[in-house]
């Protein structure tokens, strides 16, 4: 499409290499127009209404705005339709080949018609800013959270060095006391054996004195001198006897060593003592806060909300019950769950046991679940394979895991479990007048009193119910403020709620055999089914959103509801 930085003109480019720059492109043939071409094509007939914009603003356009055609890749077609279920463009090809059995085609140009100058533009305008700003948000904290861990380290270094310089002191004072103390004990016992050793000294002088006097006397005396020095050196010989005598018997010759023991305590601490303590990461709640998103905003572009004149359930099955169990199912409380599988009460009458059964896709009995002793009134699915069933007058509700057939908790509360609703975050319990919402994050339970309901649904933040008596349904917030109440002569005694993914209302009307939508605003009503389409006391009631599914306990035989029927809606 360009030639040497230059857009040049779909229509004429010439085979020899020559072409003319464009300067316009057309958004419906999607061609780029010389000043030439473009004046023929505003002349003529087929294109005179076409839009087109300059080659510059073309190339202002994103790169994958570029590649969006208005024609089909696959048929080469235009697109002129637009099938909101598949929430795709589609040309009339397309319909015999991708979307026979959707029902929701609208013209395509009815979709585009003032789609820059509606709320959506400005909605994302705001989501693509709340999502910058929640970014930069993000990177400050994050920035923060750095510059708060760095502090961290450096105040953690500093508690290490300070611990290490605290022993090293502790331990430099210990070693200076002993150290005294050693100085002091040796002092001691130098003094005395030096004392010991002056003595001795002493003595060995005066005994080497009398020894050379004695030599001198036998050489030299008379007699009588040599008998009289003899009887004095005898009486000194045994004075330096008795001498060693007494320091033999005292502590004088004991062998006095000095030697250190180490404290055990501290010779403990080279065994036990393997580091001056750990470093640890402790997580705590973050104080980052940044702005929600909205939910489903695709589907702001395209209004694919049908009216309540457009909802006809068509039947896909019903399901089948084991002749063994068929006669003594009484009202099966029927729930859909994710995988399209289904679960029924098997709820017998005469005190016995009830069972909690599970129907495959194809509505044949699966398997049995569980048994309770306690008569269950109302069930719903939570979240990852887990439902939860309600006891009625035991005053408690069950978790139960599907998949691997136990009870994995039980919620024990002050009322009735007459009816149970969840949204995976939140579960609702219900009796006539009270209801007890359970925060499946920590199991908090709040008591809502006052707001008088039969069976719930969860939708939105919003509790739905329907009020047996008084053949009324209601909506109101999760912290119990009302925002309508809806009472219409297709209801009679209403007992099971569902909605679908836009809101409407779904109602088992039992005692006239209907099921009944009310639109999401609460002002109008439409029967879907009758006993001509085969219902026959209704009174559960249970929406896959996300499918369309919809199933709806029937009576087929004497007073029991042993069966329900399949639809989509």
């Amino acid at each position: 499409m360009a030639s040497s930085g230059r857009d040049c003109c779909t229509l004429c480019n010439d085979d020899d290499g020559t072409s003319t720059e464009a300067v316009t492109w057309c958004t419906e043939c999607e061609v780029l127009l010389c000043a030439g071409c473009e004046k023929h094509h505003t002349k003529s007939k087929a294109s005179k209404d076409h839009k087109t914009m300059s080659t510059t603003d073309y190339h202002n356009l994103p790169k994958f705005m570029l590649e969006i055609s208005s024609q089909c890749r696959d048929h080469n077609k235009k697109f002129e339709l637009y099938c909101s279920f598949h929430a795709c463009p589609c040309c009339v090809q397309c319909i015999t080949d991708k979307h026979k059995k959707c029902q929701d085609l609208k013209p395509l140009s009815d979709i585009l018609k003032q789609v820059k100058s509606s709320a959506s533009v400005q909605l994302f305008e705001k989501d693509l800013k709340n999502v910058k700003e929640n970014l930069e948000e993000i990177i400050k904290y994050l920035n923060s959270r750095m510059n708060t861990n760095n502090s961290q380290k450096t105040k953690a270094a500093e508690q290490i060095r300070s611990m290490r310089k605290s022993i090293d002191d502790f331990l430099n004072k210990l070693e200076q006391k002993i150290l005294d103390d050693l100085e002091s004990k040796h002092t001691q016992l130098k003094s005395k054996m030096n004392t010991l050793l002056q003595q001795l000294k002493t003595q060995a002088n005066q005994t080497s004195q009398l020894q050379s006097e004695f030599s001198k006397m036998t050489q030299y005396a008379t007699e009588l001198q040599m008998y009289v020095g003899l009887r004095e050196i005898e009486k000194t010989t045994a004075q330096s006897a008795k001498y060693i005598d007494e320091l033999k018997s005292g502590d004088n010759f004991e062998e006095k060593n000095l030697e250190v023991n180490i404290s055990p305590a501290l010779q403990s601490i080279l065994q036990q003592v393997k580091s001056l303590g750990n470093i640890n990461i402790n997580t705590s709640q973050s104080t980052l806060q940044i702005k929600p998103g909205r939910k489903d905003q695709a589907q702001n572009l395209v209004p694919a909300i049908p009216r309540i004149e457009e909802i006809k359930p068509s039947l896909l099955r019903n399901l089948t019950i084991p002749e063994d169990m068929k006669y003594e199912i009484n009202v099966p409380v029927c729930r859909i769950l994710p995988d399209g599988k289904c679960l029924i009460f098997n709820r017998y009458m005469y005190g016995r046991s009830h069972d909690l059964l599970l129907i495959g896709n194809d509505g044949i009995f699966e398997k049995k679940v569980i048994t309770f002793r306690e008569y269950p009134c109302g069930a719903c699915y939570v979240t990852n394979n887990t439902v939860a069933v309600g006891l009625g007058i035991s005053k408690k509700t069950m978790l139960v895991d599907v998949e691997k057939n136990k009870i994995i908790q039980t919620i024990q509360l002050s009322h009735q479990c007459n009816a149970v609703a969840s949204d995976g975050k939140l579960l609702v319990i219900n009796s006539r007048k009270t209801r007890t919402i359970v925060n499946l994050n920590d199991m908090s339970q709040t008591i809502l009193e006052g707001k008088e309901a039969t069976q719930i649904s969860l939708f939105e933040g919003y509790i739905y119910g329907t009020i047996f008596s008084k053949n009324k349904v209601c909506c109101y917030k999760i912290t119990g403020e009302l925002l309508w109440t809806f009472q219409h002569q297709d209801f009679d005694n209403p007992e099971g709620i569902a909605l679908d993914k836009h809101g409407f209302v779904y109602i088992a009307s039992c005692t006239n055999n209907r099921i009944v939508v009310v639109s999401p605003d609460g002002k109008t009503c439409k029967t879907i089914l009758s006993e001509a389409d085969g219902i026959n006391h209704p009174v559960f009631i249970d929406i896959n959103r996300e499918t369309g599914i919809m199933i709806v306990s029937s009576k087929t035989s004497g007073n029991h509801n042993n069966t329900a029927f399949i639809y989509k809606i």
